[in-house]
């Protein structure tokens, strides 16, 4: 499983965060996502590799712009994550 960080530009409030998501999720077919406006990013959970110009692109066309793209190797945390 892989944790896609993706530094986002112009998200103001909670339904910014939302429609990063939706767009996402309606693109990609991720595990989980979430985005914060305050951090001015999004996190996303996925076991298959994202195109990075792709994702650049469902974001780009939202009206926010993307600053960053970076893919780690996500380890579940906690009891059964060790």
């Amino acid at each position: 499983m892989n944790k896609v960080t993706v530094k986002i530009e112009g998200m103001m409030c909670g339904m910014c965060e939302a429609h990063i998501c939706d767009e996402i999720r309606r693109n990609f077919g991720v595990k989980k996502v979430s985005a914060s406006h305050k951090k001015g990013e999004a996190t996303i959970l996925t076991e298959r590799p994202i195109d990075e110009t792709a994702l650049r692109t469902a974001i780009d066309r939202t009206g926010y712009k993307t600053l960053s793209i970076s893919v780690e190797p996500y380890v579940k945390k906690g009891l059964f994550g060790r």
